[in-house]
């Protein structure tokens, strides 16, 4: 069982940057693992993913270019960096675990409780 805890959310301008952080309980440099968000009335979408080497990532063409996602596995950290925030990007934030490369958010196994990130214009 992998615990995910979010933190780094807050309130922001349009412009500003985030460093989110989602933590694991214990080692998981064998996940993959994926950002997701969720803004009220809509459903969850995906934002990225990150391999569990690092070496391969993709994103939601609503982010590429402005969202970067790595990880530390050492600290079993993994780290998206959201520059040029949007109002659109407001949204519940979440972290997941998985052993698939996928974009849908089924092929998660564990989820954080998410972090709140919202951006005013």
């Amino acid at each position: 069982q992998v615990q995910l805890v979010e933190s780094g959310g807050g309130l922001v301008q349009a412009g500003d940057s985030l460093r989110l952080s989602c933590t694991a309980s214990t080692r998981f440099s064998g996940y993959i693992m994926g950002w997701f968000r969720q803004a009220p009335g809509k459903e969850r979408e995906f934002v990225g993913i990150i391999s569990s080497g690092g070496d391969y990532t993709d994103y939601a063409d609503s982010v590429k270019g402005r969202f970067t996602i790595s990880r530390g596995t050492a600290e079993n950290r993994v780290y998206p960096q959201m520059n040029g925030l949007q109002s659109e990007d407001t949204a519940m934030y979440y972290c997941a675990a998985g052993w698939v490369s996928s974009r849908s958010a089924s092929a998660y196994a564990y989820w954080g409780q998410g972090t709140q990130v919202t951006v005013s214009s």
